[in-house]
């Protein structure tokens, strides 16, 4: 797949260079079929992005990333998996969805929300319009593993579904840098999500379930 982006001069956040408005539309994995942008509800991927190979986690199906390493969050209390993340040596792409109303804009709500917690632990937020519309750019500071103050860079991304929403965060180098970030964002964009018919409440975290294990080989 192919996904346009446009690269910042240096480490720091520019709103002009980050990320500009990009086509609605990706490349199959042919290279050749344009298809329009994801992540799809699980019951609406086009056909030429069924060939992909996504990892099954329940409420996301996740496409892969090239030279990154899958991992799942999971809360040591309840050994409920909490979040998906793509992680890579200088960065990582965490990916969690939620339950959202059938015709509203739940980013749009819980934005601004997003945006606070970062001012009160400390950190700077600012706005900027990206591909699915509004992105959370974030500085929070943090200390490093030599004792020294540092800041870690943060791009939060939310994305209206059917009745859910994903919402997607860039830690690190490709919160920042726009070529970098490029196949993070494809694999986004090629990702999907599975509501379920439960009734849930808005906000709700939608359940995550760890990869089915390969079934043991047996020698003759």
């Amino acid at each position: 797949m192919k996904f346009r982006r446009r690269s910042p001069s240096d480490a720091t956040p520019n709103p002009d260079e980050l990320d500009g408005t990009a086509p609605d539309t990706i490349e199959g994995p042919d290279g050749t079929v344009m298809v329009r942008l994801g992540p799809y509800d699980v019951d609406d991927i086009p056909a030429e992005m069924a060939a992909i190979d996504r990892v099954d986690l329940g409420s996301i199906l996740v496409a892969p990333v090239p030279n990154c390493e899958l991992r799942l969050q999971v809360d040591e209390r309840t050994q409920e998996v909490q979040a998906v993340l793509l992680t890579s040596d200088e960065g990582a792409l965490e990916l969690r969805a939620f339950a959202a109303p059938r015709n509203g804009d739940l980013w749009a709500t819980v934005r601004p929300q997003l945006a606070q917690d970062i001012v009160n632990r400390g950190g700077e937020v600012s706005e900027i319009e990206g591909t699915w519309g509004i992105h959370l750019v974030g500085q929070m500071p943090v200390q490093l593993p030599d004792g020294t103050q540092g800041v870690q860079a943060s791009r939060i991304i939310g994305i209206n579904g059917s009745r859910w929403m994903l919402r997607a965060t860039l830690i690190g180098r490709p919160a920042v840098d726009g070529d970098y970030a490029n196949i993070w964002l494809q694999g986004l964009a090629a990702s999907a999500i599975r509501r379920g018919d439960a009734a849930l409440p808005v906000g709700e975290a939608l359940p995550l379930v760890m990869p089915p294990q390969p079934a043991p080989t047996t020698e003759a």
